[in-house]
């Protein structure tokens, strides 16, 4: 039985949901669980991070440098068959709810065993770069 729109933009929004709530928890290998097996970040300014242990060594990092919060709103989605495409913005936030950082990201997702992954994801920030 194919997966009907709602459906699938339902998905996503649970797993952006366990996403947030993984984070909050400083839970990194619950992140990394939820991208595919072959799942790939393409962080600004750095090298291409691939395979579940990257993910998790990432998303460990950024949870040790501060960042405490993660918000992800989702502004659309295109269907594919076993693909979906996600435009959404995102805000960062450190301790006390101290904002740091806001962008907007891409991210494919596949279906995988059943459920919807992250499999792309890429994001940039909003916020200028400092004068120098």
């Amino acid at each position: 039985m194919p997966t009907t729109a709602t459906s699938i933009r339902d998905e996503i929004r649970r797993a952006n949901d366990l996403f947030e709530a993984s984070f909050e928890r400083g839970d990194a290998a619950g992140i990394a669980g939820l991208y595919t097996s072959t799942g790939v970040l393409l962080p600004t300014g750095m090298d291409t991070i691939e395979g579940a242990g990257g993910i998790q060594t990432f998303w460990q990092s950024a949870m040790a440098m501060g960042i405490k919060q993660v918000k992800l709103r989702t502004r659309d989605i295109e269907e594919l068959d076993d693909t979906a495409i996600e435009l959404g913005t995102y805000t960062l936030f450190a301790a006390g709810g101290q904002q740091v950082d806001q962008g907007k990201y891409l991210v494919v997702w596949k279906e995988e065993a059943g459920q919807w992954k992250l499999h792309q994801d890429i994001w940039n920030s909003s916020v200028p770069a400092p004068a120098q």
